[in-house]
């Protein structure tokens, strides 16, 4: 192991390049011992990004064995579950085994958590993949991983099932976010509003622009319009591939009587969907990207070349409170939490 004094963001366990952070690390440590300043994780479930989980079925051709070998290789490879294409990682649910001595936490051996940072810096040990879901992004393995000591985590809360909290939680940052940046009245437009954040995205949108606001939820399979139209949140749901962005300003103006967006959150998994967030947002408004397949130089100059002057943003997976907020949603919406208890619980493995 690393002999560098323990760090309280994991510099510690970087192996190269020496000098970075684990995140941006090309290969950590994944030694499975508890440091002074760590927390050792026996590790259930890998919630892995969906940009990466994409990624990953489309290099392997959906085969569920060349994927968990690719995933077996990288952490090998890495220490660390993160992508090399998408640079995404992922979070994970596990049980404490040991808590560093030099660490004052609420916790104790035997406490189900979900680490709430991502994979890509985490250093992990895959002893066996022994379940892999291509519906929900997950793979059940026996394995550690090490949380550092600035490292965040939720506890699994006793009054909802640990399989949806993981799924819920993974995408957290995103439904906070729309809490922060949506306002009485706001037009929204949620990309990719049928998947997993963007459901949780389009409940909060409603929430917080009220019933005056104007939800408009973009799907790219007409598959997903049903469970969107259950939750009835939005006053529009459109279908358009976002990869064509004329298409969807095209639509996206037509349901909206011609009124361009106040905020557009993009939560999309795919690559290239930038100028169809950028194009049906006004000036003064905000584009926020979530989605890992993100690029910000097509973001960037993109919106130069057409004279955009929006608000960018990128997606950061934390904001204060966003745990709490993101599991009071399912906790307040039967009907969210049964589409999320339909798509992600115990049922759907």
């Amino acid at each position: 192991m690393n002999t560098n004094q323990p760090c309280p963001y994991g510099s510690h366990r970087v192996i190269t390049p020496l000098g970075a952070l684990p995140q941006s690390a090309d290969v950590i440590d994944n030694t499975m011992v508890c440091q002074d300043n760590e927390i050792l994780i026996d590790v259930q479930t890998l919630n892995i990004d969906s940009a990466s989980f994409t990624q990953i079925r489309e290099a392997c051709g959906s085969d569920p064995e060349a994927m968990k070998a690719m995933i077996l290789s990288i952490v090998a490879r890495r220490g660390k579950m993160q992508n090399p294409v998408t640079g995404s990682g992922g979070m994970l649910l596990g049980t404490i085994r040991e808590v560093g001595k030099a660490l004052t936490r609420d916790l104790k051996p035997g406490d189900s958590i979900a680490t709430l940072v991502s994979l890509s810096l985490t250093p992990l040990k895959i002893d066996k993949i022994l379940s892999l879901y291509m519906d929900k992004d997950q793979v059940d393995i026996r394995g550690q991983a090490i949380l550092f000591e600035t490292g965040i985590y939720a506890k699994i809360p006793t009054d909802l099932p640990a399989d949806i909290v993981l799924s819920a939680l993974d995408v957290a940052g995103a439904p906070a976010q729309v809490a922060k940046l949506v306002h009485q009245n706001d037009a929204v437009l949620i990309i990719g509003s049928g998947g997993k954040s963007g459901v949780l995205c389009a409940y909060q949108a409603r929430k917080s622009a009220g019933p005056q606001g104007k939800i408009i939820g973009l799907i790219y399979d007409e598959s997903e319009r049903a469970d969107l139209e259950s939750l009835a949140v939005c006053s529009q749901i459109v279908q358009a591939d976002a990869r064509k962005p004329m298409e969807v300003f095209s639509r996206v103006m037509e349901a909206s009587g011609g009124v361009k967006m106040d905020v557009t959150i993009n939560v999309v998994n795919v690559p290239g969907t930038e100028m169809a967030s950028i194009l049906p947002t006004k000036d003064s408004g905000i584009v926020y990207f979530f989605g890992m397949a993100t690029s910000f130089s097509r973001a960037a100059l993109g919106a130069e070349g057409i004279k955009s002057e929006a608000r960018m943003m990128i997606g950061n997976g934390y904001t204060a409170g966003h745990d709490r907020l993101t599991l009071d949603l399912l906790r307040e919406s039967p009907v969210l939490r049964g589409l999320f208890q339909k798509r992600y619980g115990a049922e759907a493995k």
